[in-house]
């Protein structure tokens, strides 16, 4: 089977989305599928129109004036167009069987139009909504126009793809709710290479985490992407109580984004600058040394639609790596966490109560082993590359079968 992926972005860039994408592209190869990849405008630049990273050929589509000016609709419909027409180059030149495109809708759209002239099925996979993601970066306002619009064209994506993938439950009920057809929704959770993220070890390398000035700890932790919505000021703003109940607790920062000055200047401001590390970005390759640092780590997310409907990726390479894990109790979270078993939930309602919940977490450390155990068996059992992957195999099967039918349907009857 040979498969063209259409993307917003992809590796070199760093992000969860790209992380996603490179674990399907390596467990499809696994399963002996082809798979061709095109970015859009959105990308960026990129040192030529085809790019071949670790034997996955890229095709780029160079922006030209799209980006200019991002939040008017012209630019977004020119990022469309300039997708549309590269998407044909490519589907000439490589004869794919299907189209897959990734959020957000634009690529949609454009993949629709392409495979629509080509006679090839699309299936679009939703991330995240990407409306609500605007809300949190402060560039759209709730339910205003333009949330309105967005939303919009992913339904019209919706309705019109001929099968649709998303990471979780809590997407599959809102795609539900607009009145699609339940049995063209399924929901490809993300997953963790088992293999990459063993268990890690009891206690952390000593001259390294010596070399970061962590101390005695316990130590709590954050990897990921500084976005408001994440919550990692209410968590700076629970350290001071924290601290006064457990002196030696350090809290280890690894990533980076819109939010990372703000956070630094709020940990200066509460007078917490020494037992907060920000690390900064890290490369892919040296995430699992930063793992194995962290004694628990701690998801903080504010409870918002976008919180309440997606599941983040990172929780699951801790259970993974055999840490435990303290999250905010929102409808992304309850996807992954039982409490009690495989990580703790807390009410993020106050900072107090977020210190109050990591001390006791902290005075229980009896209960650690049992529950990194159980993580890590919940990973291995419901939440690997390969089980979530194996699930585009029916997806597949289903899209192109169905345009096979629809071809012998509408081939015309010879009379004799």
């Amino acid at each position: 089977m040979k498969i063209l992926h259409v993307l917003d972005h992809s590796l070199p860039l760093q992000s969860g989305y790209t992380f996603r994408t490179w674990a399907i592209f390596k467990q499809q190869q696994a399963l002996g599928w082809e798979t061709i990849q095109v970015t859009s405008a959105k990308h960026g630049k990129a040192p030529a129109e085809e790019e071949t990273l670790e034997g996955f050929r890229f095709y780029r589509t160079l922006p030209g004036g799209e980006l200019a000016g991002r939040l008017s609709v012209l630019n977004q419909l020119a990022v469309i167009r300039s997708l549309e027409r590269r998407l044909a180059e490519v589907i000439q030149h490589e004869r794919p069987e299907l189209l897959h495109a990734h959020s957000p809708a634009l690529n949609g759209v454009a993949a629709l139009r392409a495979g629509r002239r080509a006679g090839l099925p699309v299936v679009y996979e939703c991330r995240a909504f990407w409306e609500d993601a605007a809300v949190d970066h402060g560039t759209s306002s709730q339910w205003g126009l333009r949330y309105r619009l967005s939303r919009g064209l992913e339904t019209y994506v919706f309705r019109r793809a001929d099968a649709i993938t998303v990471l979780c439950e809590g997407l599959r009920r809102d795609i539900l709710a607009r009145g699609i057809p339940p049995g063209k929704v399924t929901v490809i959770p993300n997953g963790v290479d088992v293999d990459r993220f063993s268990a890690g070890t009891a206690h952390p390398e000593p001259a390294f985490a010596h070399s970061l000035g962590l101390g005695e700890g316990p130590v709590l932790g954050f990897i990921g992407s500084f976005y408001a919505y994440e919550g990692l000021s209410l968590l700076l703003r629970g350290m001071p109580a924290l601290l006064r109940a457990e002196p030696e607790v350090r809290l280890l920062l690894v990533g980076g984004g819109p939010e990372e000055e703000r956070l630094q200047a709020l940990a200066q401001e509460l007078g917490i600058n020494r037992q907060v590390l920000f690390t900064g970005r890290v490369s892919h390759g040296e995430v699992e040394r930063y793992y194995d640092l962290v004694d628990v780590f701690v998801y903080p997310r504010l409870p918002m639609r976008l919180t309440e409907l997606v599941t983040p990726l990172k929780p699951l390479e801790a259970m993974a790596r055999g840490r435990i894990v303290a999250a905010s109790n929102v409808g992304g979270h309850r996807e992954l966490i039982r409490e009690g078993e495989t990580g703790f939930l807390f009410s993020p309602e106050s900072p107090e109560t977020l210190a109050e919940a990591l001390l006791n977490i902290i005075r229980h450390r009896r209960d650690w082993s049992e529950m990194r155990m159980a993580a890590r068996q919940f990973v291995e059992r419901e939440r690997t590359w390969a089980r979530s992957v194996s699930g585009y195999r029916q997806v597949y099967d289903t899209v192109t079968r169905g345009r096979q039918d629809d071809r012998k349907n509408s081939a015309p009857v010879t009379r004799y």
